[in-house]
């Protein structure tokens, strides 16, 4: 849920620190070979005590299957050899995990490795550059990691995170549902066919209403989604003005608010703890409460899909497929971490990598595997036949946005995100809290002149 909302965007940063075992004369070296050199007389020698391994912590913001599969991994990992131990320190999700770790680097005692990015922190030094991990590393393979995922962890050309999977919101649909009204999936490619089908699914008990079409997700990711949809951009071509208020982005988002507010065909669950709000709307879409919802690709291992089924996010009529927004949950190694730290972390984030690994991440979580040798795992590819919902974020993928690299360090999304709040939530029209938001947006991207 990102799972989760996954979405996200532009706050959270993933780090991770690998330390290689140290001993050069015995012991097993970072590729598993012996480090120590036979007497030229051919005699034994005593071997001198294994080093001790390099322990880390490891942190990240996952719950739910997520959460249970992570674990599996470090496990795995901890099995597979000798020199690094990985230990995982849960948050309650992504913001948390940035939050704890601003906190750490205040206080110059960082974990290793963390799942989050945030590009800000990194020209601020407050992460290591892993260019020369990866250049050391010959078998890391960086052709073969799907390169807009790899591009989106560098900073000012240096290699700061690392991809540990994809993801994208997707629509999730109750077969029954779509079957009650005589619509196919297929039939769903725009947003004004989705409302249509919505309004007709909606069951209204006088003032109140007992059945959704459908649940947007709480945020601003899925109405940006559906803005880039319409050719709406944040920033001018030259990057000197924020665009927020321009009509793609007015009639999108006021088109939520009605959907939400006034037709009531659509709702949205808001606050809570953690990823309470996600699951709440998972549950009412699972329980029969509502017709379809949107979501992250990484929804799947929570989804049974004997009831639901899974489809493409729509566009708009006239404007094409939809182009959301597909991201990268990268990770990254504070750079506070000591050079055994960081070595550690980073054979730990290899290991995830892997394409063994990533496949596992993909088949269990329903995330988009990071590197393209993934496909050629014969699990993966028996178990994408088996389960044609898997390959719909690797297809809307093809055809996806870039996401938004906040300039200001953060400024204009948290901008964003008090507007949507203000247009899901308080029902305040989107000319309105779009306006505020780019007066605000602007102000903070003049700063950067």
């Amino acid at each position: 849920m990102l799972h989760w909302k996954k979405m996200l965007t532009g706050f959270g940063v993933l780090s991770m620190l690998f330390v290689a075992a140290c001993g050069s004369t015995t012991g097993t070296g970072t590729n598993g070979s012996n480090g120590g050199q036979a007497p030229a007389n051919g005699e034994a020698t005593q071997s001198p005590a294994a080093a001790e391994p390099v322990t880390i912590e490891f942190w990240y913001g996952l719950g739910g299957k997520l959460g249970e599969n992570m674990q599996t991994l470090i496990n795995n990992f901890n099995a597979s050899q000798s020199e690094v131990i990985v230990k995982p320190v849960v948050q309650a999700d992504y913001s948390e995990t940035e939050k704890k770790l601003q906190a750490a680097i205040a206080g110059g005692k960082v974990p290793a490795a963390v799942l989050s990015s945030n590009v800000d922190w990194a020209r601020k030094g407050y992460y290591a550059s892993l260019d020369e991990l990866i250049a050391g590393q010959a078998d890391f393979n960086a052709a073969d990691v799907i390169p807009t995922f790899l591009e989106q962890g560098k900073v000012d050309g240096k290699q700061y995170f690392l991809p540990m999977y994809g993801t994208t919101q997707v629509m999730y649909y109750r077969k029954d549902a779509l079957e009650k009204i005589n619509v196919k999936p297929e039939d769903l490619t725009t947003w004004e066919a989705l409302a249509n089908a919505a309004k007709e699914m909606t069951v209204k008990n006088g003032a109140q209403t007992s059945f959704y079409g459908w649940e947007p997700m709480w945020g601003m990711e899925n109405m940006m989604d559906a803005v880039f949809g319409k050719g709406g951009s944040v920033l001018s071509e030259d990057g000197k003005t924020v665009t927020i208020d321009s009509p793609e982005w007015v009639e999108t988002w006021d088109q939520f608010r009605k959907w939400i507010h006034e037709d009531k065909i659509m709702r949205i669950h808001s606050g809570g703890q953690g990823w309470e709000y996600w699951y709440k709307t998972i549950d009412d879409v699972m329980k029969g409460q509502a017709a379809g919802y949107t979501g992250s690709s990484g929804d799947q291992g929570d989804l049974d899909f004997s009831i639901l089924g899974a489809m493409e996010q729509p566009g708009w009529e006239g404007k094409g497929p939809g182009k959301p927004v597909a991201n990268a949950i990268m990770a990254g190694i504070p750079a506070g971490a000591s050079p055994e730290q960081q070595q550690a972390a980073f054979k730990w984030f290899t290991y995830f990598m892997n394409a063994e690994n990533t496949a596992f991440w993909s088949m269990n979580t329903g995330y988009i595997a990071v590197r393209q040798s993934a496909q050629d795992d014969p699990k993966f590819a028996a178990f994408t036949q088996e389960n044609p919902q898997s390959m719909v974020p690797l297809k809307q993928a093809a055809h996806a946005s870039k996401p938004f690299q906040d300039p200001t360090g953060g400024k204009i999304t948290d901008a964003l995100k008090v507007a949507a709040d203000k247009v899901q939530i308080s029902n305040v029209p989107a000319a309105e809290a779009l306006k505020e938001a780019k007066e605000k947006a602007q102000r903070e991207l003049d700063k950067l002149k």
